[in-house]
């Protein structure tokens, strides 16, 4: 979808859709306000009778008189005493919808400070409604036999509205907020492919094909190069597979000191190229039959989704690069299957990790630590300014939290917190759980430093805790996304989540970065 943004009056521009939001309780805003007077005030007669009070309720009126728009869609922001970010969201994504599914080919979003959350501006407004309207103008292109084509619904053009002409900020919001729905999109997508397609080379040369798009490197390590490195662990799950594994290592080089180095990123055996940068993890299991701990049979097709790890770093990339952020972020992504093979690794099996640990496979289901064990290994060779992980690790977290936050386990405070801010503003929340030392009692083993697997009690938090073991060397945070990263049912798909909580994390750091530079 395409944005601009005009400042023109509302009444008089010539569009398939118009959208206005209305308090039920309050006089109209301005635009509205305009464009009831345009056309003799029809819309306040309607608003009591045929407006549904709840935020994100909408009204669809065709060819009002003195009105130039083809359409008018009001849109309920609820009462104003109880207007907050969630009834501002609820209202945006049902312009999404509508705009969506009009057969208008182009439309225009009216607002301005008075339609604005409690402690929120214009340039907040701007990047999340640009996310959120384009995030629901989403389609997975779905493999079909019918040649047909169907008639394509949806504007393909949005213009804001404002009060005023937007300043520099305002600009940039609204390409930031394209730039993450797109990173959203290409995360839904991998997702939502079948395992047979999206397979550990299949997410590689995604991973490559983006960095000749935006420039930046991707180097993608093969099973040699793993047992070059010692990463038994990750080997390990990888043994029953038929698809070959893969390690991606991306590249992004923004910082405003740190230019380019297109072939001296040190290989695989050489220094980085990257000095302190951030560095994602991204769980890559493309599809998760639980190996000789098969999994129950209902509900197996959605283990294709055991990769949403890796496409949100991926997504995370796309975003990072269209909003072409002043940062230094590397992207790691340790990606194979985890099958049942003749080879397969079995339960009781001891295996040595990168860093030298030893672990027990006391289940060859807990397999997801296995791989990311390894990758935050090698996340120290980076010496970053911080590590976060991303993984669907975990059922205990689903069953903890259900499939509204995403589950944040760390070993620093001031990381963690920054993080659930980033998760507040962008809409895409956490919740903290603990990380105690108790916890690591119960990863003992008698046959190894540790086991894959902490008992039945606490698995959201074992699992983390397995990891923190190899995250000393650096500031670490991790994300159980288990519970967000798709949806089950009549809406069975991925949602693209966290990109956008990643993303606001980095446009803040990158925007601290760039008061403190010279």
């Amino acid at each position: 979808m395409e944005f601009t943004i005009k400042n023109t009056s509302p009444e008089n521009l010539r569009t398939g859709l118009l959208v206005l939001g209305v308090f039920v309780d309050r006089p109209l805003p301005p635009a509205a306000s305009a464009v009831n007077e345009a056309c003799q005030r029809k819309l306040s007669g309607l608003l009591s009778s045929d407006l549904d009070e709840k935020a994100g309720a909408t009204l669809l009126l065709h060819g009002l008189p003195g009105v130039a728009a083809e359409r008018v869609l009001l849109i309920s922001l609820g009462a104003y005493a109880a207007f907050n970010d969630k009834a501002w969201r609820n209202a945006l994504s049902a312009a999404g919808k509508a705009l969506a599914a009009t057969p208008a080919k182009e439309g225009a979003l009216a607002f301005d400070e008075t339609m604005l959350p409690p402690g929120r501006d214009l340039t907040w407004a701007l990047r999340q409604a640009s996310r959120i309207v384009a995030d629901r103008a989403y389609r997975f292109d779905v493999p079909s036999a019918k040649k047909e084509k169907h008639k394509e619904h949806g504007a393909r053009k949005l213009t804001f509205l404002l009060p005023a002409p937007p300043d520099a900020a305002q600009e940039e919001a609204l390409r930031h907020g394209q730039a993450i729905a797109e990173g959203m999109a290409l995360a839904r997508t991998l997702g939502n492919l079948g395992a047979n397609v999206c397979t550990p080379s299949w997410l590689a040369e995604t991973a490559r094909d983006l960095g000749k798009q935006f420039k930046f490197d991707v180097e993608v390590l093969d099973r040699g190069d793993l047992e070059k490195l010692g990463m038994g662990a990750f080997l390990s799950v990888a043994r029953g597979a038929h698809q070959a594994p893969r390690f991606i290592v991306m590249q992004y080089h923004g910082g405003h000191h740190h230019k380019a180095r297109k072939g001296k990123s040190g290989g695989k055996t050489g220094k980085p190229a990257l000095s302190s940068p951030i560095v994602l993890v991204g769980k890559g299991i493309t599809f998760d039959s639980g190996g000789i701990s098969l999994k129950p049979g209902a509900e197996m097709d959605e283990m294709k989704f055991d990769m949403c790890g890796a496409a949100s770093v991926i997504g995370a990339f796309r975003a990072l690069a269209g909003m072409n952020l002043p940062l230094d972020v590397v992207g790691l992504i340790p990606a194979t299957e985890n099958m049942p093979g003749s080879d397969a690794s079995r339960p009781g099996d001891v295996v040595r990790s990168m860093s030298g640990q030893t672990i027990e496979i006391l289940n060859t289901d807990a397999e997801g630590r296995l791989v990311l064990c390894d990758a935050l290994t090698y996340a120290e060779r980076f010496k970053p300014e911080c590590v976060i992980d991303i993984a669907t690790l975990t059922g205990a977290c689903v069953v903890a939290l259900g499939r509204i936050p995403s589950g944040l386990l760390s070993t620093d405070d001031a990381l963690a917190n920054e993080l659930t801010r980033s998760g507040l503003d962008a809409d895409d929340r956490v919740w903290r759980l603990p990380l105690w030392e108790d916890y690591q009692e119960l990863l003992k083993s008698n046959f190894a430093d540790m086991a894959n697997l902490g008992g039945r009690y606490g698995g959201a938090i074992t699992a983390a805790a397995f990891l923190s073991r190899f995250t000393g060397a650096y500031r670490w945070a991790h994300l159980d996304i288990a519970g967000t990263a798709w949806l089950s049912g009549e809406a069975k798909g991925a949602t693209g989540r966290p990109v956008p909580l990643l993303a606001e994390f980095l446009l803040g750091r990158a925007q601290a970065h760039e008061l403190i530079q010279p």
